[in-house]
């Protein structure tokens, strides 16, 4: 989608220089007509006038857009962007009459001829309303455009947020509660009938509770820090009565910070990857904190172990499975800039997942 848009700014691009081109064509036929009209000779004098008047608007032009394009977020307020543009009309008064007519005489004076015209006042005073009128039009047909891009921006991130949706979705139902784990959970079940009927128990509950949570985030982009965290001891809590000589888990969560919006489902397969990468293939106990603070004005959620490592270039996959690959499209998705992720190798050993969000509460 972004080479979608890409495409798309290119054809707008060509497309604004053929109509430009086109309209100074036009002017120029015009000037043409309107000279033999009044029975000049020699076309190369309105071709000079339209030629220099083209040249000047069009370096001016060039120069309002290279600054004022830092402006283009504030097209969603049409009257900041306008005083924006405003800023430049003086510079079309001060200098394209300048411009435009020092090139005329000089082209005058190559020709071994001489340009005439109107007194300076007079003619300071029909270029600058025309440019005035000139301006404006410019900047409307700018303003235009950047709306239809923005609009067009928009739609692109709705459908890569409602794609994305839909990955996750998918995502819930084949991997994060995909039939291998609760085959794990179920065969953990049946081991401890046996022998805890009480623990077997409590871990029937659990595992209904972290359905019942999946069930009730719904269809949601995002949900409260509280909801995510809910999902997560769920699942944490069937993990490590599995693994319940393996592995120890801290849990050191800001309560400040609960109603902080995350995306859903977001830090299950960061828990899931330790699991998966490091307490299965270790027979040592493993240590995993979970963290949720506040650094420098944004949510910091953390979960690292102890004992795990990142991938190497020859099985780079193996750190960077779909859970990890959809978060990050999720947070570029959702947030663009605004949010970050990475995978963090500690010392001597141990990965640390970490993941930036705002919050505003």
């Amino acid at each position: 989608m972004a080479a979608m848009s890409s495409i798309f700014h290119s054809r707008t691009r060509l497309n604004l220089a053929i109509a430009w081109l086109l309209f100074w064509s036009l002017m120029t036929a015009t000037a043409i007509q309107e000279f033999i009209r009044n029975g000049g000779g020699a076309l190369w004098k309105p071709i000079s006038w339209e030629a220099t008047s083209f040249l000047a608007v069009t370096v001016l032009l060039y120069l309002q857009r290279r600054y004022t394009a830092r402006y283009d977020d504030l097209v969603g307020s049409p009257v900041r962007w306008f005083a924006r543009q405003l800023v430049w009309l003086p510079v079309y008064w001060v200098a394209f009459t300048p411009l435009a007519f020092g090139m005329r005489h000089l082209l005058y004076r190559m020709a071994g001829d001489v340009y005439t015209h109107e007194a300076w006042p007079e003619v300071l005073l029909y270029e600058n309303v025309k440019m005035t009128v000139f301006f404006f039009i410019f900047a409307t047909i700018t303003f235009g455009i950047l709306s239809y891009h923005a609009m067009l921006s928009e739609k692109l991130r709705l459908e890569r947020a409602n794609a994305s949706l839909r990955e996750v979705q998918l995502l819930r139902l084949t991997q994060q509660l995909q039939p291998h784990f609760l085959f794990n959970a179920l065969n953990t079940v049946s081991s401890l009938m046996h022998t805890d009927v009480d623990r077997a128990d409590a871990m029937l509950i659990q595992l209904a509770d972290v359905l019942r949570a999946t069930l009730d985030v719904g269809e949601q982009h995002q949900v409260p820090l509280s909801t995510e965290l809910r999902l997560l001891r769920g699942y944490a809590a069937l993990m490590a009565e599995r693994f319940s000589d393996r592995v120890s888990i801290a849990w050191q969560i800001d309560e400040a910070l609960l109603n902080c919006p995350v995306p859903v489902m977001s830090l299950q397969p960061l828990l899931e990857n330790i699991f998966k990468h490091t307490v299965e293939r270790r027979r040592q106990p493993t240590a995993i904190a979970i963290t949720a603070q506040r650094e420098d004005g944004l949510l910091v959620l953390r979960v690292e172990d102890d004992g795990g490592r990142l991938a190497t270039a020859s099985d780079a996959g193996d750190n960077t499975g779909i859970g990890v690959r959809n978060l990050r499209e999720r947070l570029a998705t959702g947030y663009g800039a605004g949010a970050t992720f990475n995978l963090i190798q500690l010392a001597p050993a141990g990965v640390r997942a970490e993941m930036r969000l705002p919050c505003g509460s």
